[in-house]
């Protein structure tokens, strides 16, 4: 049993920075790698960031490399999602999704997913 709970979606100008938190609860000690996925109107949901359950390895979309960060902190649960340098095409609902797949992108290996947070960035 996981949930996973994304916040801090909103409305950006282009350039401007967003912080966005997944809040995951389900069995203690379970050992869940996590990851990030967007979806814009009328595309597939495509794989943004990943993080291992140590945080020691992570894994980005070449789209968003050198602008976003993924960390974790397990003693509080949660898995963050710097974004920087915001573009209008990073404008999407984007979900926080845990697997036991470590380093995947594929979203097939991702079992739980959140409901998703809304990120707009206007130009």
């Amino acid at each position: 049993q996981v949930q996973l709970v994304e916040s801090g979606g909103g409305l950006v100008q282009a350039g401007g920075s967003l912080r966005l938190s997944c809040a995951v609860s389900g069995r203690t000690g379970s050992r869940y790698a996590t990851g990030w996925f967007r979806q814009a109107p009328g595309k597939e949901r495509e794989f943004v960031a990943a993080i291992s359950w140590s945080g020691r390895n992570t894994y980005y979309a070449d789209s968003v490399k050198g602008r976003f960060t993924i960390s974790r902190d397990n003693a509080k649960n949660t898995v963050s999602l710097q974004m920087n340098s915001l573009k209008p095409e990073d404008t999407a609902v984007y979900y926080c999704a845990a697997s036991v797949v470590a380093g995947t992108t594929a979203h097939l290996e991702y079992p739980y997913w959140g409901q998703g947070t809304q990120v707009t960035v206007s130009s």
